[in-house]
């Protein structure tokens, strides 16, 4: 076995999910959890096929972000893994939806940090071993910062 890393490349102002699912359908099921949970995302998605002709799958409503969505599932090459790139949403607005479908396994990762992907390949394929979602931690937060956190969630709306 053979390990390494795959480092997603997302555009800046975009999330990404990755996780884990079983079926083909998943493209289109993944597709209809994210459209009826957000009145107006941007999005690309795409699914690693892992038997069959081994393709990736590809759905979206943004051309751009499918491309993404496509070239870095093509990277990690991982059966059965999908990857997410969402724009004028956040994971917060779809992860329920998309961890209800029924065919979804996990979700490694819903962020907008940077992200490797450690990856396993083996004579059979290749599989996700985990995720690096984002920096190390540098230290632990002081009263200031804590009051800084709760003014930044309510700044944004998720809090009152």
């Amino acid at each position: 076995m053979e390990t390494s890393t795959v480092k997603i490349e997302a555009p800046e102002e975009c999330n990404i999910i990755i996780g884990q699912s079983h079926f083909i359908k998943s493209v289109e099921d993944l597709y209809e959890a994210i459209v009826n949970s957000v009145p107006a995302p941007r999005f690309g998605l795409a699914f690693c096929e892992s038997s069959g002709h081994c393709l990736v799958r590809k759905a979206g409503n943004d051309p751009e972000l499918v491309q993404v969505a496509a070239r870095s599932a093509l990277q990690l090459g991982a059966g059965h893994c999908f990857i997410i790139v969402l724009n004028e949403a956040y994971p917060i607005n779809v992860l329920n939806a998309i961890k209800s479908v029924p065919e979804v396994c996990s979700i490694y990762c819903a962020t907008a940090n940077p992200v490797e992907v450690i990856v396993a390949e083996t004579e059979l394929g290749r599989g996700i071993l985990g995720v690096v979602d984002g920096l190390k931690s540098k230290g632990i937060e002081t009263d200031r910062d804590i009051d800084d956190r709760k003014l930044f969630l309510r700044k944004i709306g998720y809090k009152l």
